[in-house]
């Protein structure tokens, strides 16, 4: 029997359950999520549900953050997203940048009552979000790959928290998604981890979107993957939306260098100088077994 509930924030063993209603209606953690049918939808970004229980923020063991180092107005986080966020060669030699190459980092895409994606004014907990597209041309008997990377960054790390969680409800909620007129998402599959699990060492929690995307002009399904982590009160992600001659191992291997980077280029901007060696903590390098802005 499904489980549901409207998003509330509950506490699992002194730990913030950002999962939460999603948690309960997918079953086992690390098997997946996979829609099936129009679920609840959780709380927007900046607000909190009726008669929520307050949870403390999550902890966030996986870097030693200088608070003096983090962002305080949207101007200083848009610069340090711009830092950063991938270059085009993170994703190979071959790839080049789309146009538009960056988005507005005053807004971002928010999954609406119908289930497809809009650009709207960021809320007032999100300092700073930025989308970088990028494509490898078509070539060989393969047809052009898109990608994307994003950095937002949150006032607080239990705000980052959030974003994740929607995540699942969004997917839970909306197991067709329309990205833009003609371009769809289709079979969602999504798997968080936290810190410590599935060979996470390297963020405060990880999540993985799989599914298909279909488009007018590039016909379908190809593969989709979208991967997140967070760390503290910032989420990176990167995406691959596929097309002719390309797999999902390939999207997942064009997308593990660049997010690595982006991960060790975050930590080096926030981390404390002052770490002695050998005490830090765990290392970024490690790579993405297991999301970018969709759009």
């Amino acid at each position: 029997m499904v489980r549901r509930c409207m998003g509330e924030r509950v506490v699992l063993g002194g730990v913030a359950a950002r999962l939460g209603c999603a948690v309960a209606v997918c079953g086992v953690l690390l098997a997946g999520c996979t829609s099936g049918g129009e679920g609840p939808r959780g709380p927007a970004a900046g607000t909190t549900a009726q008669g929520a229980v307050s949870a403390s923020p999550s902890p966030t063991a996986v870097v030693d953050i200088d608070p003096a180092k983090l962002p305080t107005t949207a101007a200083e986080a848009a610069a340090l997203v711009r830092d950063v966020l991938a270059q085009p060669s993170a994703f190979g030699p071959d790839t080049v940048r789309r146009s538009p190459y960056e988005s507005d980092p005053r807004r971002w895409a928010v999954l609406g009552d119908d289930c497809a994606w809009e650009q709207r004014a960021l809320p007032k907990d999100v300092l700073a979000s930025l989308t970088r597209h990028y494509e490898v041309p078509a070539g060989g008997g393969r047809g052009p790959l898109t990608l994307s990377a994003v950095v937002t960054v949150h006032r607080t790390a239990e705000q980052a928290d959030w974003e994740n969680a929607e995540v699942l409800e969004e997917m839970l909620r909306c197991p067709s998604q329309l990205l833009r007129p003609g371009e769809v998402l289709t079979d969602l599959t999504d798997v968080p981890s936290a810190l410590g699990d599935s060979g996470n060492g390297y963020a405060d929690d990880t999540l993985t979107e799989t599914g298909a995307y279909t488009s007018d002009r590039l016909g379908g399904p190809h593969p989709y993957v979208w991967e997140q982590t967070r760390i503290g009160p910032f989420t990176v992600a990167v995406s691959a939306k596929g097309a002719k001659g390309w797999s999902r191992t390939d999207l997942f291997d064009r997308l593990r260098d660049p997010h690595t980077r982006m991960r060790s280029g975050l930590r080096r901007a926030i981390e404390r100088d002052d770490v002695p060696a050998g005490t830090g903590s765990p290392s970024a390098s490690g790579s993405t077994v297991t999301k970018g802005s969709r759009r």
